[in-house]
């Protein structure tokens, strides 16, 4: 299966009050496996970003100026995401954000994200494993041994990274690539690590039953065939052959 984690940065906190995405970060997986293909744009809000959000993310209108808007990214976006499951925390808050922008694009015929993607939150996948608790990244990051030493503003491409690691690990800790051996820009790749399968564990050791224990077994047996009224389905005793002694 293909997954996309995504990500974005965003001018504020409510796109029906006028907030534009000012970043986009995506990282693909494919059979449970980070690729290395990544997809990543800042954008030129056309609006003014609020003081609380560059203090979460660090963007500045200054900074954004020369970006793209969106509406110049949308089909590249759309063909990059095309058929994958969208892998989100917090799904509503970046696919809100999303289907907005693909609005205002006017008569489009991309429609929404769920047109193209289906989308999994991993906020509320948190959530049902492990209630009562806190469901943050950075908790994630804690409880899964995710290392996010580097995450010291808000970033829509190491969000998704980061993300993409929990999500392996909160999933079933399958091989991936190493976030600390990938480039800046998100393209790198790193050696894997994997966590011990089956096959690598010691066989248990087998426990025989004692004489005294074989006696105490077949008396217990006796009673349950006289309780019965019979030989049970169960009992071997009678049959041509004794069952096997399983090493």
């Amino acid at each position: 299966m293909r997954r996309i984690v995504l990500d974005t940065e965003t001018t504020g906190l409510e796109p029906e009050q006028g907030h534009r995405i000012i970043e986009i970060g995506c990282v693909e997986i494919l059979d449970r496996r980070i690729t290395g293909n990544t997809w990543h744009r800042y954008l030129n809000p056309q609006r003014e970003i609020d003081a609380e959000a560059i203090e979460v993310h660090g963007l500045t209108n200054e900074e954004l100026a020369d970006k793209p808007l969106f509406a110049e990214i949308a089909e590249e976006l759309v063909t990059y995401l095309e058929g994958a499951e969208l892998v989100i925390h917090n799904a509503p808050f970046d696919v809100g954000f999303l289907n907005h922008e693909l609005k205002m694009l006017g008569a489009s015929s991309i429609g929404t994200i769920e047109d193209h993607c289906t989308v999994l939150d991993t906020l509320l996948m948190a959530r049902r494993k492990h209630p009562a608790q806190r469901n943050t990244l950075d908790a994630l990051c804690s409880r899964y041994e995710v290392d996010n030493t580097h995450r010291v503003q808000h970033g829509a491409l190491l969000d998704a990274q980061i993300l993409a690691e929990v999500f392996l690990r909160m999933t079933g800790g399958q091989v991936t690539l190493g976030l600390d051996a990938a480039s800046g820009d998100g393209q790198g790749a790193g050696g894997a690590s994997a966590r011990p399968c089956l096959a690598d564990l010691p066989r248990p050791p087998v426990l025989r039953a004692s004489e005294a224990e074989r006696a105490r077994h077949d008396q217990y047996c006796e009673n349950l065939r006289k309780a019965a009224g019979g030989r049970c389905a169960w009992d071997p005793a009678g049959s041509e052959a004794a069952p096997p002694d399983l090493a």
